[in-house]
């Protein structure tokens, strides 16, 4: 996850930079902070997920940083920061994703939980089949990823599948953060598709069970007691 915190008082910074990287690191979450003082500094590396961008930069104001990432047809997420609320109701313009007040900072970790929520509706993936096809996938209707012989076979909730390169342990690796988990061997769950658990095995919304590996077993309790407290309504 990319963020960038774009506000010009550096006791400001500091303070948004402290509560960010506290909460990341506490649900061990794989993140990188930019910090800009100015518009133009973040204009020059403007590449994030999530923007916490002040309203009141003095050189000039967040709705029009905003404007000029909508030009550039940029999909991340803007959280602005003010200390005059009354302000707000102009990002109605922009199509802002919160309104953080600066007396209430602990808005923050909200804001990231929303955020992180639907990160994984709007995330796709490209793998390459094995017509050497790049085949986008969305991971709000992947199933499961299996390995099939020396490929990996992506099965969706609508049923279809495809047969791409890679390895599943870095696939695993790269999706954990999305709600992925590798429950044994030869399988990567979507955890947001699991009906049922039980000591040995798990059961997803199409009725397939999968066994859990004895080696995985304690560890993909944890992780998903943690997912369903962060991801799950």
């Amino acid at each position: 996850m990319k963020i960038c915190v774009v506000e010009d008082e550096e006791v400001w910074r500091d303070k948004i930079q402290e509560i960010i990287e506290k909460y990341c690191m506490d649900k061990n979450i794989l993140f990188q902070i930019h910090l800009c003082s100015n518009g133009t500094d973040f204009m020059k590396n403007k590449e994030a997920d999530l923007v916490f961008l002040d309203i009141e930069l003095a050189e000039e104001n967040g709705f029009e940083i905003a404007e000029k990432l909508i030009d550039a047809g940029k999909q991340c997420k803007i959280c602005f920061l003010t200390s005059h609320t009354e302000l707000a109701r102009l990002g109605y313009r922009v199509n802002a994703f919160r309104y953080i007040d600066k007396k209430h900072l602990e808005e923050i970790e909200e804001a990231l939980d929303s955020f992180l929520k639907t990160k994984i509706q709007e995330r796709n993936i490209c793998c390459n089949d094995i017509s050497g096809i790049c085949r986008k996938i969305k991971l709000d209707t992947l199933l499961l990823i299996e390995t099939s012989g020396r490929k990996l076979r992506y099965l969706m909730v609508d049923g279809k599948e495809y047969f791409c390169e890679g390895n599943i342990s870095e696939m695993s690796q790269s999706l954990e953060q999305f709600g992925f988990f590798q429950v044994q061997r030869s399988y990567v769950i979507n955890m947001k598709f699991i009906e049922k658990v039980d000591s040995r095995k798990v059961t997803l919304r199409n009725g397939l069970e999968i066994a859990i590996g004895r080696t995985h077993s304690n560890e993909f309790k944890k992780v998903f007691f943690k997912w369903r407290m962060l991801f799950d309504n």
